[in-house]
């Protein structure tokens, strides 16, 4: 006869599923560590990653507004350069040609023969509007022929002449144009009609 033991294997069985339920949830409870120690180590890398893109975009546009205040300060120190430079030229202008006004008043009156009186005179660039009155017509062409030959005035054209009796006289009122030039000038300038 075979004797038999009974052995009862379900208070070991049941230790055991309790033992494999207490490592599968410490397994899984590490394994949640481990993912959000992860996820957390990956948005903490992001984050700086982001913020390091921020603080360069925030450097870039402040150096941007300093690189626009400075073509602003550029801008406005060309415009008082050119400014100056316009002035400059009147300038130069103004001294290269006081020694012509002289020039020109003289040769007026250099021009002007016996018996032609100037009333009124007008200058518009190099061009000058004579009125004035003389004895007579002759006395008119004198004068232009004196404008003529004069190195500081060439070309003029007499636009008006009227004869007016006045009592016992006549008079001839006249109107011309004529242009102002310099002996120094070139063939250009004085095709120009202009003063350099």
């Amino acid at each position: 006869m075979t004797i038999m033991t009974r052995i009862n294997l379900l208070p070991w069985r049941a230790e055991l599923r309790q033992e494999q339920k207490k490592q599968f949830a410490l397994t899984t409870f590490m394994f949640c560590v481990l993912a959000a120690a992860i996820v957390g180590l990956i948005h903490f890398q992001m984050q700086a990653k982001i913020d390091y893109q921020l603080a360069r975009n925030q450097f870039m546009t402040n150096e941007i507004k300093k690189v626009d205040e400075e073509i602003k300060e550029i801008s406005e120190l060309k415009k008082v350069r050119r400014s100056l430079i316009e002035r400059m030229e009147v300038i130069q202008d103004l001294q290269g040609s006081r020694p012509s006004i002289v020039h020109l008043f003289t040769e007026i009156v250099s021009t002007v023969p016996n018996g032609v009186y100037l009333k009124s005179m007008t200058q518009a660039g190099s061009n000058l509007l004579i009125n004035g009155q003389a004895e007579s017509n002759a006395r008119v062409s004198t004068y232009m022929r004196n404008l003529s030959a004069s190195d500081w005035l060439k070309e003029p054209n007499l636009t008006v002449i009227e004869v007016e009796d006045i009592t016992v006289n006549r008079i001839s009122s006249f109107t011309l144009t004529v242009k102002q030039t310099s002996p120094n000038a070139t063939d250009e300038e004085k095709d120009d009609g202009g003063l350099k």
